[in-house]
């Protein structure tokens, strides 16, 4: 073993997209980041398209966008966690500003901001129209990369969360190396492409949330996985989905069958139009998204390759002309809401243990996350946790070296998770998942992840949210799930030391 003893004592953060390096920023004292690819390549929040939800408009306040949070969560948000994530919201834009971020503009003075679905107002704050991700976490990097305290080490994954009598003693890299450290902030993103056909980074398949599970953290609301409506309907070849922004459907376009009849509305929040295009592609029909200026309803007012270059560049390079064609579109898992549970301050139930980002679960979404509040609850919440850490105890670290824990397996399981956990679900497809996928859960990260969102499936017996339950079709379960491994018939720490 060789322990990089450098570091011992500092924080570790396990991630490098807006919640890691918010939290980064916001930290007082040195830290690491592990970035699992060159910084900010890889990362979700680069591929954000829409941007970051904040009230801010002169028609808008706090508690419009609360309301409409609470409304898209369906009876499942936790209330404070709404009030103070979308209450930080102003403040979260004014430092973004600060540290650079050249947020869209009407003129000289107001943001230009953007309407969204299922959203009451435009309040949708972007950057170079749908490149909001890249710009947003461009200006972060620049911040990180002038702070000689931020260290940040590229192509590094976390493993395992080493933990001793219920506290955090120290983290074990991909690489074999262990960092001794009290603090460890997780911030690695989600379980997307654990699925088949995702828009999310391959990387994200629930790596932090099997390791804090494995150390024997709560997870919560594991259940709720949020499909975008409108994913490029095109072959990939086993990469990421080509995403098509809400940010399109709220500038005017609409959804139409290959005879071009419109069978939704368009602004409804993402479970429904999903739903509903999942529903109508089982009927026989192929579904597009026509987004020519003029045409079908009211279109768009400019051209679309003007007011959406990235994504008309995705669509040319598939062959798709969007200016003059509709472009095909299907529903693919674009986020999760459940995660490692934490409270207002990131702390999760494991002493030494931090969460913020998509591998968090803090309640502000519910069972179904509105729309462009995942940048700023990413934001928020990563300033939230190094608050928290910077006010804390500084112990002294002190840590035996610990044996390495075994390499666990990472298959693929994407066509088994679409097919048992996907838009339409069933007791019979849910427990036919947990069955394949428990047994191998004590030796594979992937699976343990799958059959968390399996085994909390099947438990709520009701359709919520993103949770649609064919066979349970009415809400009548107004209650969040937090469980261990051991609810679920795993051991925590299922790993054979070497």
């Amino acid at each position: 073993m060789m322990t990089l003893t450098r570091f011992a004592g500092w924080p570790v953060i396990a991630g490098a997209g807006l919640a890691g390096l918010s939290a980064a920023l916001h930290l007082d004292r040195p830290c690491v980041v592990l970035s699992p690819t060159p910084l900010g390549e890889e990362a979700a929040s680069m591929l954000a398209q829409g941007g970051l939800a904040a009230a801010i408009g002169h028609d808008d306040d706090v508690a419009l966008h609360i309301r409409d949070t609470l409304a898209a969560g369906d009876g499942l948000c936790d209330r404070r966690a709404v009030e103070a994530i979308i209450g930080a919201g102003p403040s979260a834009i004014e430092t973004l500003l600060d540290w650079g971020v050249a947020f869209n503009r009407k003129g000289s003075s107001s943001l230009d901001l953007h309407l969204e679905a299922a959203h009451s107002r435009a309040r949708i704050a972007h950057v170079r129209g749908d490149g909001s991700g890249a710009g947003i976490m461009q200006a972060l990097i620049a911040q990180v990369k002038s702070l000689p305290r931020i260290v940040v080490l590229d192509g590094v994954t976390l493993e395992h969360v080493h933990a001793v009598e219920g506290r955090v003693r120290g983290v074990w890299l991909n690489t074999g190396q262990f960092i001794p450290t009290n603090t460890c902030i997780l911030a690695c993103g989600g379980a997307g492409a654990l699925y088949a056909g995702a828009t999310s980074p391959n990387s994200n398949t629930g790596r932090g949330l099997a390791a804090a599970a494995r150390a024997g953290a709560q997870l919560a609301d594991m259940e709720f996985v949020q499909f975008h409506p409108t994913a490029l309907d095109v072959e990939t070849g086993g990469a990421r989905s080509p995403l098509i922004s809400e940010a399109v459907r709220g500038a005017g376009a609409v959804l139409i069958d290959e005879t071009g009849t419109r069978f939704t509305d368009e602004l409804q929040s993402r479970d429904r139009v999903s739903r509903a295009i999942a529903r109508h592609r089982l009927e026989g029909h192929r579904v597009f998204l026509d987004a020519r200026s003029g045409k079908a309803g009211k279109g768009l007012k400019q051209i679309f390759s003007r007011q959406f270059p990235g994504i008309a560049l995705s669509c040319r390079q598939h062959g798709i002309d969007p200016d003059r064609e509709p472009i095909p579109v299907r529903p693919a898992v674009h986020y999760h809401m459940g995660g490692v549970a934490t409270d207002l301050h990131g702390r999760a139930s494991l002493a030494g243990l931090w969460a913020c980002g998509e591998v968090a679960c803090t309640g502000l979404h519910g069972a179904n996350r509105l729309a462009s509040n995942s940048l700023l609850e990413a934001f928020v919440m990563g300033r939230a946790v190094a608050w928290d850490v910077n006010n804390g105890p500084r112990e002294r670290h002190s840590c035996q070296d610990p044996s390495r824990p075994a390499r666990l397996g990472a298959a693929s399981f994407g066509q088994q998770m679409d097919k048992g956990a996907g838009i339409l679900r069933d007791q019979d497809g849910l427990e036919a998942l947990a069955t394949y996928l428990t047994p191998l859960a004590d030796r594979d990260d992937h699976a343990l992840v799958g059959a968390a969102i399996a085994s909390a499936a099947l438990r709520r017996r009701e359709s919520r949210g993103s949770h649609w339950r064919v066979d349970c079709q009415g809400a009548t379960e107004a209650e969040r799930f937090h469980f261990t491994l051991k609810d679920i018939g795993l051991q925590e720490r299922s790993i054979v030391y070497a």
